[in-house]
């Protein structure tokens, strides 16, 4: 059995705009590397190598935290040394704390051999997400564990569908250097919503599902809405309603916020357009001073995976 392994930590897009807290999809070429090495002596340690000055105390770490409720269900006397290179951004919308979360339990998983399954590993890195953001909610760390797009049925107990990706569909982020804490955006959201707006909701989170299995575009397109989070939430990202409208006038499918923020996506068909869409989205900053970050990506379909030190 492997003593070290070496694991690229993909970024992920949650909500989807039409599903709040359930839905989510993993990118391809965005993400962290870390290397988990066994220890003889019990408990956690973290290594981070990033500008981020992240904590490393394990108690006030996201990977140290999920790594501590993966050890604590089982009798295990050693411990691991987890060495992070950070490259998403903290507060950046794209999954920054959940691929720490699920990359520390994945890989303590391999080097253990694979006592856990894959809805196991999401359930402990709940629990460092939940210290990241101040409430247990897994639509980022579902496709980072079982890549692709996926859909949290429930917490209690977990349940997590995964769901079919089209061939030919292309994600766009535009990522804005400014940061947007998960626990801010989801307090300012009310607690309560005009049933109109509930209604419709719900009906784009089971139409998005129905185009994700059909491959049917045009109605993927019409499901992506958000009358819940986006509303409330846009004021948080400059010119958002721009970005939005340039995307979708260059192509895009649909435009929304990536998680809490300020990361923006777009769903295209075709990389071709997907490319023009950033091209749109970019141009809004480009006439402003803030600094931003673009990437094109195709859904990723593996999630979390071993790599060659």
């Amino acid at each position: 059995m492997q003593n070290e392994i070496s694991i690229f930590c993909p970024a992920t897009v949650a909500n989807v705009s039409c599903g709040y807290d359930v839905l989510g999809f993993c990118l391809d070429g965005i993400g962290d590397i870390m290397k988990v090495t066994k220890k003889e002596k019990p408990g956690i340690t973290i290594e981070h190598h990033d500008k981020f000055n992240i904590n490393t105390n394990p108690y006030q770490n996201v990977a140290g935290i999920s790594a501590m409720a993966m050890l604590d269900s089982i009798d295990y006397q050693n411990g691991f040394h987890i060495e992070i290179h950070k490259n998403i951004k903290p507060g950046s919308g794209i999954g920054s704390s959940a691929a720490s979360a699920t990359g520390s339990v994945f890989a303590i998983n391999e080097l253990l051999g694979r006592p856990f399954t894959k809805t196991e590993l999401v359930n402990f890195a709940i629990k460092g997400e939940a210290f990241a953001s101040g409430c247990e909610h897994a639509d980022n760390l579902a496709p980072g564990i079982f890549g692709g797009f996926t859909l949290v049925k429930s917490l209690k107990p977990l349940k997590i569908l995964e769901l079919p990706t089209p061939n030919n569909l292309y994600a766009t982020i535009l990522h804005p250097q400014i940061e947007v804490k998960t626990s801010e955006a989801k307090n300012i959201l009310p607690k309560e919503f005009p049933i109109k707006d509930a209604i419709s909701q719900w009906a784009n989170v089971g139409s998005l599902v129905h185009a994700l299995h059909t491959s049917d575009y045009e109605l993927l397109s019409e499901s992506l809405q958000d009358f819940i989070a986006e509303p409330y939430r846009l004021k948080f990202i400059p010119h958002f309603k721009e970005i939005k409208e340039n995307a979708v006038k260059a192509g895009a499918l649909g435009c929304g916020i990536s998680g809490s923020g300020p990361s923006v996506f777009a769903l295209s068909k075709g990389i071709e357009t997907a490319e023009k869409v950033c091209e749109a989205m970019k141009e809004v900053y480009t006439k402003t001073d803030i600094k931003f970050e673009t990437y094109v990506s195709r859904i990723n379909l593996e999630g979390i995976k071993e790599i060659s030190a």
